[in-house]
């Protein structure tokens, strides 16, 4: 009945109102923490040299230090995305992705959000006219990244949140990490890939009922759905994907990113097309020195696989 919908979904609009009116410990007081001049003026990689970052943690992680971890770090607002973070976000990628020995890239929140998404008092003063102008919100970095990311997803992952997981190329969830897109219920759609993405991950029929209603999914349900690829106790999250982003930085730059590209180009694609695509970087990778390494290797029963 409606009655017991809106019961169920009581907790989760008080979450909203709470995000919009600043009633989470000054979600919407605390300014998002922006140096414009060094924004506009200095290039990204002096943000990772300098320790600019006012809204990221940054650090290289693994046993050969080849993991670039990105966090999330708003925590009064619940990391809610506002421009300053998604700026500084799409210049620690850049870095990570000129960064020779960095393999894999993960991103996380705090373990009460991941991201609740957009910063509601921020966006609630933009126009029409300022977001076409701008290309609100621009994610730029990730689209260009040859780089494997993961999101390492604990408590909320809303909105903005949701889409941001969606952008990396696996996502990992803590038992309590919650996936949903709620801007209806702020009187407006997703625009960072929320109806398509979300669509191609886990069909139409579920994400009509998320995008229309507001409602939620939990790790559990989003690992079932195949939006998410595992789940673990919220206190392991992170070892365990440094863990995968380690096994994956290990391995051959150069196939990695074929590897990626295949999947990402071809899903877009027809089947026929696809196969094709994948067959042509197949046969790309027959000039790399990597095949004839990684051939002879298993032949002559070494245990290493020397990328060179």
């Amino acid at each position: 009945t409606t009655g017991s919908r809106l019961k169920e979904m009581a907790p989760f609009l008080r979450l909203i109102h709470n995000i919009a009116s600043g009633a989470l410990k000054g979600v919407v007081s605390q300014t998002c923490k922006f140096d414009r001049h060094v924004l506009l003026h200095s290039s990204c990689s002096s943000f990772y040299s300098t320790g600019q970052y006012k809204n990221l943690k940054v650090e290289k992680r693994g046993d050969k230090q080849n993991v670039t971890l990105i966090q999330l770090n708003r925590p009064r607002a619940m990391n809610a995305l506002c421009d300053a973070l998604i700026s500084e976000l799409n210049c620690a990628l850049n870095d990570a992705e000129t960064d020779q020995n960095v393999g894999a890239i993960v991103i996380t929140g705090s373990e009460r959000a991941f991201a609740v998404g957009a910063d509601i008092a921020e966006m609630n003063k933009k126009t029409y006219h300022v977001v076409v102008a701008t290309e609100f919100p621009n994610f730029e970095a990730f689209q260009k990244s040859r780089k494997p990311i993961i999101a390492a997803v604990n408590g909320y992952a809303l909105g903005g949140g949701c889409e941001l997981a969606m952008m990396c190329d696996i996502i990992y969830a803590g038992e309590k990490a919650q996936f949903g897109q709620p801007e209806i219920l702020l009187g407006t759609i997703p625009g960072a890939g929320g109806t398509q993405r979300l669509a191609r991950a886990i069909g139409k029929s579920k994400v009509m009922e998320l995008v229309l209603t507001g409602n939620r999914i939990s790790a559990q349900e989003a690992e079932i759905a195949g939006l998410v690829s595992k789940v673990f106790p919220p206190d392991q999250l992170i070892d365990e994907t440094i863990k995968m982003a380690e096994k994956i930085a290990g391995l051959s730059k150069t196939i990695v990113a074929m590897c990626k590209e295949c999947v990402n180009t071809g899903y877009d694609m027809t089947l026929t097309e696809a196969t094709h695509f994948e067959k042509r970087i197949f046969q790309a990778s027959f000039s790399t020195h990597e095949i004839n390494e990684g051939m002879t290797a298993f032949v002559e029963k070494r245990p290493k696989f020397n990328d060179g």
